[in-house]
């Protein structure tokens, strides 16, 4: 997964196409095509209502920030879930919120600020417990790279406390025997290099990927910018 995938991303129909050409599939494709839609359209834009595609999905938003934020997932911090902003806050009980801000706010992520918060989810991870961290607020959604922001999230936390700090174990999605932070980013580089400067020293080898993908990305698009 890298930010150019999530802004620069296909519809279903597109999708289909590039997976029956890259994975030499034998069928029939149909492709309805959609009216009134524009590729720059954001979900708000469409008018449409926000169909909840899962409890802790409440809104746009939070699926703005989820292709990056959904890599907490694979630590031992809590995502949010459980609060009314899942996903969009994240932090720990060790954790301490004001310099874990200041921390992200120095890592100067693009279109993107970080509000220090304390949060008590009522389910799922850290149930009751007070919890320490940020609010991760948007502030240019054109600008914003969610899956770097994720990183430089899990990056920042491990950093201020790497004994308390554990990645998940426990078998994920019905997956044992892969780290889960590694099933979400698609390869254990991203784990194994997450220290140091965080997703800086990763910038370079995302950015060859993304091009390559653009490359692959237009043979396949049906709707114009």
């Amino acid at each position: 997964m890298h930010d150019v995938a999530v802004r620069h991303g296909l519809t279903v129909g597109e999708l289909a196409a590039l997976y029956r050409q890259e994975r030499n599939l034998d069928l029939a494709l149909t492709v309805v095509p959609c009216r009134g839609w524009r590729r720059e359209m954001s979900q708000r834009d469409t008018r449409l209502p926000w169909v909840f595609p899962s409890p802790n999905m409440p809104t746009p938003e939070t699926a703005l920030v989820y292709p990056g934020m959904c890599l907490l997932e694979g630590t031992n911090l809590s995502e949010g879930r459980g609060t009314t902003r899942p996903f969009e806050l994240f932090g720990a009980p060790w954790l301490d919120a004001d310099s874990l801000a200041e921390a992200l706010a120095a890592e100067r992520l693009p279109g993107v600020r970080f509000r220090p918060v304390r949060f008590v989810p009522t389910w799922t991870s850290m149930p009751e417990s007070r919890c320490h961290g940020v609010e991760v607020c948007v502030v240019d959604r054109e600008a914003f790279r969610p899956f770097r922001t994720g990183v430089a999230c899990v990056a920042a936390a491990r950093a201020q406390d790497p004994v308390r700090f554990r990645w998940r174990t426990e078998a994920y999605e019905f997956v044992e025997g892969i780290p889960a932070f590694d099933l979400l980013c698609g390869s254990s580089r991203e784990r194994r290099r997450s220290s140091g400067r965080g997703w800086r020293d990763l910038a370079a080898d995302w950015a060859r990927e993304e091009r390559a993908y653009a490359v692959r990305r237009a043979l396949h698009l049906r709707y114009e910018p």
